[in-house]
């Protein structure tokens, strides 16, 4: 299974340092949260898109929606950068909002195919809400460090 760090940065410049530190994000210096298996494209994309009331295809091509920032080959890491409108729903969405939105995700084929039930989704969520609660005001963005 992948390994996907969701992180804060102030920018994509700092968030490829990130890629090339060994062991990737270092919780001691950053704001990290780990997602086993939630890969930062087609899982996110779902979720962003049950999320913003939207469909797949639209939440996939909004700007920085699993945009490749750095790939070093097949095996990682890699580099992705999370959606602004992901962020902003995240923030605002209340904790009944994230059990609805994780009931629906837990029901995607991706989430499905890795056995990630509601309750499971629900945790990913509450993390990954936490996450762009405490980087919002500080004006940074998320990004995912995937590898296998």
């Amino acid at each position: 299974m992948t390994l996907c760090d969701y992180f804060s940065a102030a920018d994509d410049r700092a968030a490829v340092a990130v890629a090339e530190s060994p062991g990737g994000p270092d919780p001691a210096a950053l704001d990290v949260v780990s997602l086993k298996g939630i890969d930062p494209v087609v899982a996110i994309a779902r979720l962003e898109a049950i999320a913003t009331d939207c469909g797949y295809e639209e939440a996939g091509q909004r700007p920085r929606s699993g945009l490749l920032l750095y790939g070093a080959g097949v095996d990682g890491p890699l580099v992705f950068s999370v959606s602004d409108t992901l962020v902003a729903a995240l923030v605002t969405a209340s904790r009944d909002d994230l059990r609805r939105f994780a009931q629906s995700w837990s029901l995607t084929a991706e989430l499905r195919h890795d056995q990630v039930d509601a309750r499971t989704a629900a945790g990913a969520l509450e993390a990954l809400a936490g996450l762009a609660r405490r980087a919002h005001p500080a004006g940074l963005r998320l990004y995912c460090r995937w590898s296998l």
